[in-house]
């Protein structure tokens, strides 16, 4: 299956040595690396390795982790880059999860004023989200992609194959990123993917529901490329879900972004209905199936002030204004909807009750 957008090529495969192996003889690369963690030098590199070997690739290791996704590791990669001779016609190859194509695509974006890149992503969520989009970033000072640029790798290559090496909370991170794709896109699809069970589903099915997840982020992308104005529906929980993945960032509560945005779309439900109208039936079928699927997060009142103090560096606000993206009914959007502080608490209040 393919996927042609006005950036990038996307590849839907069950047989990625194929699909990459015409790909990588057609271009033109003088060098090639492949960036990695542990995680993806184990488990993922093999799928693909026999394709590269005879390219005399360069691999480039990493740590994995959201504390990773810095400025030294970033450092690390361009310092490889530079010392092993890339140029603009030298080739990256992202092969990991969004960490590895968020930091990989900034590094290529960004090294010699940009090089060639593409992704692999290896995590149901990378799949359906970091590697497509145009978004690549690092974390600063402990807050979530703080620093990073729009560019979009030439070609995207997803086998579902990857996915049997997750656990079930990686799968789940992901599942929440396809939720909210549904959420902003109409209620048939919805009611469609709810149908689907994630832990016992199979490679092709979950391929169909991947392409679909990636056809509504793109309808989003291609009419608002740099964010600007209704792109912004694809950062529906992910105001309140920012905040509590920093609020958890680097200690032994350590969330994933999946988890974080699954609670980010009930609390964001909630500002909806006090909003929006947003119906209060379905937001309460809704956020019984998220809270069926996702445990619920551990906060407490004295850290409300810390959630609240972490939105107000959110990259959506605009001067002393807390914007969110809010739905009026499934699919009907709002974006820049400005809430307060009393706004927040409350809804906060609320989400500790459930």
């Amino acid at each position: 299956m393919q996927i042609q957008t006005n950036f990038s090529t996307i590849y839907i495969t069950t047989d990625i040595q194929k699909v990459l192996g015409k790909i990588l003889n057609e271009n033109q690369q003088n060098k090639t690396f492949i960036l990695v963690d542990e995680n993806t030098k184990k488990h993922c590199l093999p799928l693909i390795e026999p394709l590269v070997q005879s390219m005399d690739y360069t691999m480039i290791e990493i740590n994995s982790g959201e504390n990773y996704k810095s400025i030294s590791t970033l450092e690390k990669v361009w310092s490889i880059l530079a010392e092993t001779g890339a140029d603009r016609n030298s080739l990256l190859v992202n092969l990991g999860g969004g960490i590895i194509s968020d930091l990989g695509g900034f590094a290529g974006s960004t090294f010699k004023r940009g090089m060639k890149f593409i992704n692999i992503p290896t995590t149901l969520l990378s799949q359906v989200d970091a590697s497509v989009g145009g978004k690549t970033g690092i974390n600063f000072l402990g807050l979530k992609n703080e620093i990073g640029v729009f560019n979009h790798p030439k070609h995207v290559f997803i086998d579902s194959r990857f996915n049997r090496t997750l656990d079930k909370r990686n799968i789940l991170s992901g599942w929440a990123e396809m939720l909210k794709h549904a959420l902003i896109s109409d209620e048939k699809d919805w009611e469609k993917i709810i149908l689907h069970d994630i832990k016992t589903i199979g490679f092709k099915e979950l391929n169909q529901l991947i392409a679909r997840s990636i056809h509504i982020k793109n309808h989003f992308v291609e009419q608002d490329p740099r964010e600007k104005g209704i792109r912004k529906a694809l950062n529906f929980g992910h105001t309140m879900g920012h905040a509590f993945e920093s609020l958890f960032m680097n200690t032994q509560n350590e969330i994933l972004h999946g988890e974080a945005v699954a609670h980010g779309m009930i609390c964001e439900l909630f500002l909806s209905n006090m909003h929006c109208g947003f119906s209060i039936e379905k937001m309460g079928k809704i956020v019984k199936y998220i809270m069926g699927l996702y445990s619920k997060l551990k906060i407490e009142i004295i850290e409300f002030d810390k959630i609240f103090d972490l939105i107000g560096h959110d990259k959506k606000n605009e001067g002393h204004k807390l914007n969110f993206t809010l739905l009026e009914d499934l699919g009907k959007i709002k974006v820049n909807v400005n809430c307060s502080k009393d706004d927040i608490i409350k809804t906060l209040n609320w989400y500790t009750s459930l």
